[in-house]
């Protein structure tokens, strides 16, 4: 309790009473009482002084130019805005042009760019031709398993229809005489790709789900003999007949086939062929001289081995 009593009544050391002490004796601050130290002091303030105009000299003296810079950079900034401007304007100016030709050639119908457009499938393209609808076989589940246990090893998936079997069709649609085609909503062009992932068929890297309907426009009733005689519609029998996958191929007055996604017609131009008498001599004995190598797969070979066409 003492030593709590002693900090409460001399809460300041006693050094530091000693030194206030003393400070209040020695009285207030005087002047330098010499000419020395009158004169050390005014060449201080003077110096101070000296150093404070001279600042406020040169501050002054500087704003109008960091002003002057400031608007150039200003005027630069809205310039380069206003031409911005007019330049984007321009390129909107232009591209509604293109637009409008374009929509103009299409709207002619003489055959030109419009034919183009819905031969390489940027354009949706309507007209007769055959619908072929193709199922996988009975049993087989949505995880692509047939139900039997017994086709477990070997034949895992044998009744459900594979990228390469697609791929068969297509190529046989197309040498049939087919014009445009499209699967299950997917127009097919020259960069088209039919590929697998997993059971899944891909389309442009869109997942099909069965059944698959195949849409081909042409000469509806010489499209589906041509398909059904050549080797597409050839191995499309072979496998209805082995793994029991399903089809049916009708012929259709009309067809709408959707324009391609991601795919613009940026130029074209048609090409129309003036082969000579001589030339088309040569191409056609040439044609007939040229066997037929081509021959559908074994129905007794598996599916996994055949080379995609």
């Amino acid at each position: 309790m003492s030593l709590l009593t002693t900090v409460m009544e001399h809460s300041l050391d006693d050094g530091y009473a000693e030194a206030a002490k003393a400070k209040g004796s020695a009285g207030p601050y005087r002047l330098p009482g010499t000419s020395r130290g009158r004169l050390m002091l005014a060449l201080g303030l003077a110096l101070a002084a000296t150093v404070v105009t001279v600042g406020a000299v040169n501050t002054h003296e500087a704003a109008p130019a960091l002003a002057k810079e400031r608007d150039a950079l200003i005027h630069r900034v809205n310039d380069a805005t206003r031409a911005a401007d007019r330049l984007q304007h321009q390129v909107e100016e232009d591209r509604d042009k293109v637009a409008a030709a374009q929509q103009q050639a299409l709207q002619t119908g003489d055959g030109g760019l419009a034919e183009l457009a819905a031969q390489t499938g940027t354009a949706a393209m309507t007209g007769p031709g055959v619908k072929l609808v193709i199922e996988d076989a009975s049993g087989t589940g949505a995880g692509g398993n047939v139900s039997d246990p017994r086709n477990a090893e070997g034949f895992r998936n044998s009744g459900r229809l594979k990228d390469h079997d697609l791929q068969y069709v297509v190529n046989g649609l197309w040498q049939a005489g087919a014009e445009g085609i499209s699967v299950n909503g997917q127009r097919l062009t020259a960069l088209s790709a039919i590929r697998a992932a997993g059971d899944a068929i891909l389309v442009d890297n869109r997942p099909l789900v069965p059944p698959y309907t195949v849409l081909a426009i042409g000469n509806g009733p010489q499209l589906a003999a041509g398909f059904q005689d050549n080797q597409g519609g050839r191995y499309l029998k072979i496998i209805q007949d082995s793994y029991g996958i399903k089809y049916a191929l009708s012929v259709q007055k009309s067809l709408t086939l959707p324009a391609a996604l991601g795919v613009t017609l940026r130029w074209a131009q048609p090409v129309v062929p003036t082969p000579t008498a001589s030339a088309s001599a040569s191409a056609s004995a040439s044609v007939s001289a040229a066997p037929s190598t081509s021959a559908p797969p074994s129905p007794t070979s598996t599916r996994t081995g055949v080379a995609t066409p």
